[in-house]
């Protein structure tokens, strides 16, 4: 029998590729990264063979897409924003077998959902990013489910996640999901200063994700499921925060109730409100 051993929510800004990089912002995103590496490590500790992450830079436009083909390789370029992601090379083993799985029991469960073995079907770097630093040494293997559900009901992705959980536990891996996106994510208007890298757009938005950050820490999800449809839309959420409704069916929705752990401090990047967070797995 599989098992689910950790579960997260994770930035994945693309400053911190530039973070790597010699020149004036190099080190800028240090406690991000080391944040991600502090999760690899945690995974890796508990026995994970695989890591599972709900991408938010998949846009897809009708049901639920996994990407679960045998092998990753490739170099990517970010056409969003290829002056901060250009030509990192990558290279993963997948899982069908468990991406096959999940799409059977969401199916089951009336969330129509493809799993997808294309070799041409290329990872988002909501994927890569967190692979970089977690996952280096090619230790995990690799699931990627589309995140960005552009006509998508939350309710859905709730129903979505309770299917992921019972895939695992039903797999033969030990599994690491991440839920890869922001929290608040109105960008920067173009022509904003590049200090803007470093700030948020929208002091509402800051202001709001403080608050979510208070409801995480003291494990009150039956409070924030019940405001995050019109949290999703206020601040901007990113994908409409389908990652974080993913995240939370898979845990028990408005049952959840651990207090998060913060790995990584809120910060604001590009007009966004960021963070690495572990969701603690009752009983664990």
């Amino acid at each position: 029998m599989g098992e689910l051993v950790l579960a997260a929510k994770i930035t994945h800004v693309p400053s911190m590729y530039v973070s790597e990089l010699p020149g004036k912002h190099h080190g800028c995103r240090a406690a991000a990264i080391e944040g991600h590496r502090e999760l690899g490590r945690r995974a890796r500790a508990r026995g994970a063979d695989t890591i599972l992450v709900f991408d938010t830079h998949w846009l897809v436009n009708a049901g639920y897409h996994i990407n679960c083909a045998p092998q990753f390789k490739g170099t990517y370029t970010s056409n969003e924003l290829p002056h901060f992601i250009h030509d990192l090379s990558f290279e993963y083993s997948g899982n069908p077998g468990l991406g096959r799985l999940v799409a059977e029991r969401a199916n089951a469960r009336g969330i129509r959902t493809r799993a997808h073995e294309l070799a041409s079907l290329d990872l988002e770097y909501g994927t890569l990013v967190p692979m970089r630093y977690m996952n280096d040494d090619r230790h995990f293997r690799v699931v990627s489910v589309a995140g960005w559900c552009n006509a998508h009901a939350l309710g859905d992705s709730r129903i979505f996640g309770e299917a992921v959980r019972e895939a695992i536990e039903a797999s033969d891996s030990r599994v690491a999901v991440l839920a890869s996106g922001s929290l608040s994510h109105r960008f920067s208007p173009n022509g904003s200063p590049e200090s803007a890298m470093f700030d948020i757009t929208d002091e509402f938005d800051r202001q709001v994700d403080f608050r979510v950050l208070e409801l995480w820490r003291a494990g009150r999800f039956a409070e924030f499921v019940a405001m995050l449809p019109r949290y999703a839309l206020a601040c901007s959420g990113e994908g409409a925060m389908h990652d974080t409704a993913m995240l939370l069916g898979m845990l028990g929705w408005d049952q959840y109730s651990e207090p998060v752990d913060v790995v990584t401090d809120y910060f604001p990047s590009s007009g966004t409100g960021q963070i690495n967070a572990e969701f603690p797995l009752p009983g664990r």
